[in-house]
């Protein structure tokens, strides 16, 4: 009888507790905090017919717990949304296995410790799930629902120049077709590795391009695969060519996400860790990598020598107008986070050489280094190349040089006339560091301390 009596009481004290909550005005659905949807291969038919596109809202003061954010969602009580505040809006892309991203919640946050804003997590996995080209066929009904939101926004007060759009692969020709249904007045778009197939020989009505806001960037990673190979903004940030990245496996024998996804989605890691400041992210205009690579393109004097950095500066840090169109640019990163790295240019020259030869040189800063391997040949004598360095130009303690050529028919003795070091972007304050005037006998290897403090270049 006594447990009976306890039980009764609890019911009659859950009724009570429960009666309070409501005529207090807090829904149940109020205080739940809302999450992406996921689907699997057994509901595909029936969800093949439904977008059910819905939006999440997080902001500074709900961080960590987004709320169901729709046309309504404005006139309650409880809202967090601030019209005066810019507005970022997150639009995933392709789901193969029909699974919500787990990256979105970090983005969000980054976004929102970077600034103030209001940040909309567009859902639409149904819509995006299994099947890549009937999720391409949707890709603009679902702009188009997208664009019904921004509408209603717009009558609250906010303005088509305050919204931010920001596109996972799939996702970025979404924000671009959204942008296109507004004929370029959104604010800004920024393209994390759009998507390639069925969009490389597209039309730009039918892909993300810069006529679709007041600027559009894109960041490119893997556009050899999955993402897109052709400029699509107003700057295009290529990172170590924009194909195969720091890091990532190289081998089939690899897990699914090492060999195919990794360098995709490097593209929001990369965003990710520029949105938290720890170093610059930036970019030189070259036209091809190669040329990059080869030192031929050191400075930003299209852009008035202000480099495009990846991150929230206004036009990624260009100041002139009007922006110069479809840029390539170019930066190397690391493997890891924050996938800073300094460019190095490293200038090489030798005297005649009557057979081939082969010189290693190694940069060190600390306990680590950087490896290059020259591969000379008796008709040139003067060799670059942009080097990936952890550390600024005033950083580097020591060069190294080798003569690797082993070979009975390589160069024995070699005799450099000088090799020099700089970083890029090129200031016309900044000299080189260079060594002159350097004989190295065949396996024999060389070395030279730099003494040097940074801020006295």
């Amino acid at each position: 009888m006594l447990w009976e009596d306890k039980a009764v009481l609890f019911s009659i004290l859950l009724v009570y507790s429960s009666s309070q909550v409501l005529a207090s005005g807090e829904r149940q659905e109020d205080v739940e905090c809302a999450e992406l949807n996921s689907t699997r291969w057994q509901g595909y038919r029936q969800q093949r017919s439904k977008l059910e596109v819905q939006y999440l809202l997080l902001t500074r003061k709900n961080p960590d717990c987004a709320q169901r954010f729709d046309q309504d969602y404005l006139s309650k009580p409880t809202s967090y949304f601030n019209t005066s505040c810019p507005t970022k809006v997150i639009v995933h892309g392709y789901r193969a296995l029909g699974r919500k991203p787990s990256w979105v919640t970090d983005l969000a946050q980054a976004l929102l410790r970077a600034q103030d804003v209001n940040v909309v997590v567009v859902d639409w996995i149904y819509g995006a799930s299994f099947a890549y080209n009937l999720v391409v066929e949707n890709y603009k009904e679902v702009a188009l629902q997208i664009s019904v939101l921004i509408n209603r926004l717009q009558t609250h007060g906010c303005k088509l120049e305050s919204f931010h759009f920001i596109g996972v692969s799939l996702g970025a020709h979404v924000s671009g077709f959204v942008g296109t249904l507004f004929e370029g007045k959104i604010g800004r778009i920024t393209g994390l590795d759009p998507a390639g197939p069925m969009f490389k020989g597209a039309d730009t009505y039918d892909r993300l391009d810069p006529t679709d806001a007041l600027f559009v960037e894109a960041i490119h990673t893997d556009s050899d695969y999955l993402g897109i190979s052709i400029p699509v903004g107003h700057v295009d940030f290529f990172l170590n060519g924009g194909m195969d990245q720091t890091g990532c496996a190289r081998s089939r024998f690899a897990t699914m996400y090492g060999y195919v996804i990794c360098d995709h989605m490097r593209a929001v890691h990369v965003y990710m860790s520029a949105l938290n400041g720890t170093c610059p992210l930036m970019g030189i205009p070259c036209f091809s990598y190669e040329d990059f690579l080869q030192g031929s393109c050191v400075d930003c004097e299209v852009y008035k020598r202000r480099c495009p950095t990846i991150g929230l500066q206004e036009n990624s840090g260009i100041a002139t107008s009007p922006i110069p169109g479809q840029q390539k640019v170019f930066l190397l990163t690391t493997s890891s986070s924050p996938f800073c790295a300094h460019h190095i240019l490293l200038r090489l020259e030798v005297s005649p050489l009557d057979k081939s030869a082969e010189v290693e040189v190694t940069l060190l800063t600390w306990n680590e280094e950087t490896v290059h391997r020259f591969r000379l040949q008796t008709a040139t004598t003067v060799y670059q190349r942009v080097l990936a360095h952890p550390a600024a130009l005033c950083q580097i303690d020591t060069i190294r040089l080798k003569n690797t050529g082993a070979r009975l028919y390589r160069q024995g003795d070699l005799h450099i006339k000088s090799v020099c070091i700089s970083e890029l972007p090129l200031l016309r304050h900044e000299e080189p560091l260079c060594v002159n005037n350097i004989d190295i006998r065949r396996g024999v290897l060389w070395s030279h301390d730099f003494v040097q403090v940074c801020g006295t270049l």
